[in-house]
């Protein structure tokens, strides 16, 4: 199942789209250095990143309210 992101406040949301951004950068150094155990890995997390950003630019444009 997909990470549910749609129940985060918008606050929270910035705040784990720092995190996988960390992360995911990190993952991209472990794949130039030939560390990276599964590859697979990168692809889930640019998803959720996109995910994320959509959310956030809903948020933005007024397509979703903050309602917590």
């Amino acid at each position: 199942m997909r990470n549910s992101f749609h129940d985060l406040t918008y606050t929270e949301l910035v705040a784990k789209r720092d995190e996988l951004r960390k992360k995911y950068l990190g993952k991209r150094i472990d794949k130039v250095m030939g560390h990276l155990e599964n590859p697979l890995e990168l692809r889930t997390l640019s998803r959720q990143l996109a995910r994320l950003n959509t959310i956030i630019h809903e948020y933005a444009m007024g397509i979703r309210k903050n309602t917590k």
